[in-house]
């Protein structure tokens, strides 16, 4: 697409409106996207959940985000850990007992560039774990009640998604061949991508049209992402990179997901973020995504897999 729906400047937060008795639930705060986010959100009156890693720097958030909002802002927290399965559905079983209902899901943790190959507790490789299975299963626990309050999933993606092999490597998801750090966050966010279009096809065979979910991305934006998880090489070069014209501030990475998030209307079909310089900065609108995306034959086989690999099957 070449023109931007949302005009020359693209989508802005000035398009949302009062979010007052509107529930945001959002992973990934402490920091990066997800902060600014949150901090939007609860800008325009909209409670919001945080699910972080850590509880102590989700304290630290909330604290931060009282003192410069106030302290009437409706912000609370609950720990998941995204790499542990048993973390995931303790996390949604408390999301389900403490909160009413979830207008929207912003599925915004990530981690990138793990240098060596690691293996999570529950035998899978730490990328794919983290941003592809926890996601997979958060998301299915989630659904019930994002079903019942007409609500949205909005997946945060990465352009790193087109970065690496274009298919998912069923052979060896685990990547005990050939592991790149690179190569398996490609896949991890292939896979998350992927996702969100089989859902969508799943619920539209189901005729369930009241749950939306959209697939973005937030650019190169300066965020701790790589900071945490790379490898010293791969830091050295971001913070270089960080300095440059073709990396955004955190804030501005955060209106992909802020668009997909409360956007009236917006084509589920899409791929949104920012529309110049490659897609890394710029206006954000829907733009190119690449077939690999949307292959179906792949798509089904990875959603199969992966409820057999969590033992979660989607409630569709």
């Amino acid at each position: 697409m070449n023109t931007n729906q949302f005009s020359q400047k693209g989508w802005t937060p000035d398009r949302i409106g009062d979010l007052r008795g509107k529930t945001f639930v959002i992973t990934g705060t402490t920091s990066g996207t997800g902060f600014e986010a949150a901090k939007i959100l609860l800008s325009k009156g909209a409670k919001v959940v945080m699910l972080n890693r850590n509880p102590k720097k989700s304290s630290g958030t909330i604290a931060t985000l009282k003192r410069e909002l106030g302290n009437g802002i409706n912000v609370s927290s609950v720990v998941l850990d995204l790499a542990e399965q048993a973390s995931a559905k303790k996390a949604a079983a408390e999301v389900l007992k403490t909160v009413p209902k979830i207008d929207v899901l912003i599925c915004n943790a990530a981690i990138a560039q793990v240098p060596k190959q690691m293996l999570t507790e529950d035998g899978w490789e730490s990328q794919m774990a983290t941003n592809h299975f926890g996601n997979f299963t958060l998301q299915a626990l989630l659904f019930p009640l994002i079903e019942k309050s007409k609500g949205r999933i909005v997946t945060v993606g990465s352009m790193g998604y087109n970065l690496g092999i274009k298919t998912i490597q069923f052979d060896d998801l685990n990547w005990d061949e050939n592991y790149s750090p690179n190569g398996v966050y490609s896949q991890s966010k292939l896979a998350q991508i992927m996702c969100v279009y089989e859902l969508q096809d799943r619920l539209q065979q189901a005729k369930k049209s009241d749950v939306k979910v959209y697939a973005c991305h937030p650019g190169a934006s300066r965020t701790s992402l790589i900071k945490t998880s790379g490898s010293l090489m791969t830091r050295f070069i971001w913070q270089l990179m960080k300095l440059s014209p073709l990396v955004q501030s955190a804030e501005k990475g955060a209106y992909p997901q802020l668009m997909c998030a409360t956007e009236p209307n917006l084509d589920q079909r899409g791929f949104y973020g920012p529309t110049k310089r490659m897609n890394t900065v710029g206006p954000v609108g829907e733009h190119k995504l690449e077939p690999q995306a949307k292959d179906k034959a792949i798509a089904k086989r990875l959603w199969e897999l992966s409820e057999k690999e969590t033992g979660i099957k989607w409630n569709i």
